[in-house]
């Protein structure tokens, strides 16, 4: 105590000073007009930059619950246009659909090998399983291979074992999505004949012939294309919609009527 005494009495007349000088300033501002509006115009642009910035820094420490809620809000959107002839019931009867949709994380990605998978932080405690269909906000990422509790890997599109129904967008052409592990962001498309007409630029999507992904999903663009050694067939290079390096949150698709459809197509088989 005896040291906040003895530093007021050796500070006195600064404390002194400043004391008058703010009854001076008040004493001002309250009996000119133009003063005040000075002061008070100040005080509100000091005010407004002080709630500008702590907004900004709260706006900053809200971003993973904003991103959070705009990945659910896809979710929901998705849902939706994968079950497109039931979305007019709002929310969707789940008798009705089609498709599932989940959202998840990236936790490792790869793509630099001829076999690359990818890592989610969602498992069989989330609902994933094999064979769910894997995509981003851009297109096409690939299939669910094997999964644990609660993590799931994920064969990319950037796989030589992969092999994916797809066709040139408002068309009936259909061929298979396959890597030669030359190029991370562009894949193959083949075995589609060569009377069908092409033009660098068309969109290539998911063909809808698998029970995995739905019909329209986007895949990429033709980037160039010629005939394969028999002349019969086209070798097409599809440039990714997708920046395979730099991909975080993805969407699985489960096909409600997948296991029906493998069940029906093996008694087929079978006969």
């Amino acid at each position: 105590m005896q040291r906040i005494i003895n530093f007021i009495l050796r500070y006195r007349n600064a404390f002194l000073y400043s004391f008058l000088a703010l009854i001076s300033l008040v004493i001002t501002v309250r009996s000119h007009s133009y003063h005040q509006s000075k002061f008070f115009n100040s005080s509100k642009w000091l005010t407004g930059n002080v709630y500008g910035t702590a907004s900004d820094i709260s706006s900053y420490f809200n971003l993973r619950e904003e991103n959070d809620r705009l990945v659910n809000e896809n979710e929901r959107l998705r849902r939706m246009l994968f079950n497109a002839e039931n979305a007019v019931i709002e929310p969707l009867d789940s008798s009705l659909v089609d498709y599932e949709v989940l959202s998840a994380r990236l936790v490792k990605n790869s793509f630099t090998s001829p076999r690359n998978y990818v890592t989610i932080d969602k498992g069989k405690n989330q609902g994933v399983g094999q064979d769910m269909g894997v995509i981003t906000t851009k297109g096409i990422l690939g299939i669910v291979e094997n999964v644990s509790n609660n993590f799931a890997t994920v064969q990319s599109v950037l796989n030589t074992k992969s092999n994916i129904n797809a066709k040139i967008k408002h068309s009936n052409y259909f061929g298979s999505l396959v890597w030669d592990a030359n190029d991370y962001t562009v894949v193959q498309l083949v075995d589609i004949p060569r009377l069908v007409p092409l033009v660098v630029g068309d969109t290539i999507v998911t063909g809808g012939m698998s029970s995995i992904f739905p019909e329209d999903v986007p895949v990429g663009v033709i980037k160039r294309y010629d005939l394969n050694a028999s002349k019969s067939f086209y070798n097409i290079d599809v440039e990714l919609f997708n920046d395979m390096v730099n991909i975080k949150n993805v969407y699985l698709i489960e096909n409600k009527n997948r296991e029906e459809i493998k069940a029906l197509e093996s008694a087929t088989s079978n006969e």
